[in-house]
């Protein structure tokens, strides 16, 4: 009989596991990260699979009543939060300089990736062309937390030229919310009784007042917040410590005020961002921090862990609802959107993005678009509007529902997705410098396999690091 005082409740062993995990990866962070070359989500959500259901049996949310909305709120806050840190972290005024190379990446690659996934959800599970839109919209965003994983500060990442790095995290950051206009795309004509409904609703509710509004208010929330932190730092009545933290607490508030007025959370979020850091100076106080490396560490290392315990393994293999997915299809599916989702475009539109130049550096740029939590947020987003007309899902889905086939169609899609490209995007960076490593000659080689430090090969590197900045987030020049 075990000792009474022995409390090995689900909800301990939870706080024992996850707290375990980031100790761990703590003590080892630089040598995973600089030698192994491998990043937090693949990890996270290893342990995650390892001790969830379908492993040792202690992490298991749908027993502890973690329903949708739970899942929901999660990724909304924690993709939330990393849209402003982007926004936060990007050069000052970035968007005034670099418009063109990302409006290129979130129009015509955005939208041939919605388009083209669509297009493959569509031929392999047989779906209708909502449904198959509807998985293509919940997959066209690049995910903001799995880019910055790799696009942190790291050995590998100094080897890809600043202004890529700056370029694909803009982008992460942005899309999320822009993929906004997509997934409603495909959903109003499927929830409105008539054609213009759908398209007057489109055009007012998500363009208008969900993106445009949306992106304008968090702009300004960000540039208020700014100089009431300056205003309050430079008379000395903040603290360091109330300094940092007002950093996260802007980001939830700016998540809080476009979830209530039903604007585009992510947008909110990212605009927030970059109107506070628009002038660089919180960058440059904050600099020995580190702030987006231990939200990297506590917040989406986490969410990967749940997420690894919540994957839909049972449904994988199909039901009498969705006798379609099965996994060779899935394996299929995983493999075309890895390949053809990005891939093509950004080769085909490299000459109108100034800051492509190569295309090698194209084709690194095409296949870095992973898919993550915002994908897992879009589809509760979408099967909230299937189920009940508004953004507030049920607990679970309905059993009688005239989208019943959709709304149980698209989560297990959209997870074996993420699954696959958390483990291919996460560990594409060990592949990459492993093949670096063995493509020199062997005088050349580093004494470590994968130990290089230079620029990639086939990128432009000037100034040795690529820079394109005349003055950077978090530089020492004068303030203006």
């Amino acid at each position: 009989m075990p000792w009474k005082q022995i409390e090995a409740t689900a909800p301990h062993l939870t706080y024992l596991i996850l707290s375990a995990f980031l100790i761990l990866y703590a003590l080892f962070s630089l040598l995973i990260r600089n030698r192994l070359h491998v990043s937090e989500p693949p990890l996270a959500t290893v342990i995650g699979i390892a001790f969830g259901p379908r492993g040792v049996g202690v992490l298991d949310p749908h027993s502890w009543g973690w329903q949708d909305n739970i899942t929901q709120e999660a990724t909304r806050v924690i993709v939330g939060i990393q849209c402003f840190a982007v926004g936060g972290e990007l050069p000052k005024a970035y968007f005034a300089r670099h418009w063109k190379s990302v409006g290129m990446m979130l129009g015509p690659v955005m939208v041939y990736g919605w388009m083209v996934t669509a297009l493959c959800a569509y031929l392999l599970l047989g779906t209708g062309p909502g449904t198959s839109l509807l998985i293509g919209a919940c997959l066209a965003p690049t995910d903001p937390v799995l880019a910055a994983s790799v696009l942190a500060d790291s050995k590998f990442s100094h080897r890809v030229p600043a202004r890529l790095r700056h370029m694909l995290s803009a982008e992460s950051a942005c899309n999320d919310g822009v993929s906004f206009p997509f997934l409603y795309a495909a959903l109003l004509p499927m929830i409105n009784a008539t054609a213009g409904a759908a398209v007057k609703e489109w055009f007012l509710a998500t363009l208008l007042w969900q993106c445009t509004f949306g992106l304008l208010m968090g702009f300004l929330i960000g540039h208020i917040a700014n100089r009431a932190l300056r205003f309050s730092e430079s008379r000395g009545y903040i603290g360091r410590s109330s300094f940092l933290v007002f950093y996260l607490l802007l980001a939830i508030f700016a998540i809080g005020v476009g979830s209530t007025l039903g604007t585009d959370d992510f947008l909110v979020a990212f605009g927030a961002g970059t109107g506070f850091a628009w002038d660089g100076w919180f960058a440059r106080k904050s600099k020995s921090a580190h702030l987006p490396n231990i939200i990297d560490l506590l917040l989406n290392s986490s969410m990967f862990v749940y997420f690894g315990a919540s994957i839909p393994w049972s449904n994988f293999t199909g039901s009498s609802d969705t006798p379609s997915v099965t996994l060779p299809r899935l394996f299929a599916l995983l493999a075309l959107v890895l390949l053809v989702r990005r891939i093509p475009i950004v080769l085909a539109v490299k000459r109108w993005v100034p800051d492509i130049r190569t295309y090698r550096e194209a084709l690194f740029c095409g296949h870095f678009g992973p898919m993550g939590l915002g994908a897992l947020f879009l589809t509760i987003e979408a099967r909230a509007s299937l189920e009940t007309g508004t953004s507030e899902p049920l607990p679970h889905p309905p059993t009688h529902s005239p989208h019943k086939a959709a709304i149980e169609l698209i989560w297990p899609v959209v997870c074996f997705i993420v699954l696959g490209s958390t483990m291919v995007h996460g560990l594409s960076v060990a592949a990459i410098s492993v093949s670096s490593h063995y493509s020199r000659r062997e005088g050349e080689r580093a004494p470590l396999i994968g130990g290089e430090s230079d620029g990639l090969e086939g990128m432009v590197h000037e100034g040795g690091g690529g820079e394109s900045e005349p003055s950077v987030s978090g530089s020492e020049d004068e303030e203006p």
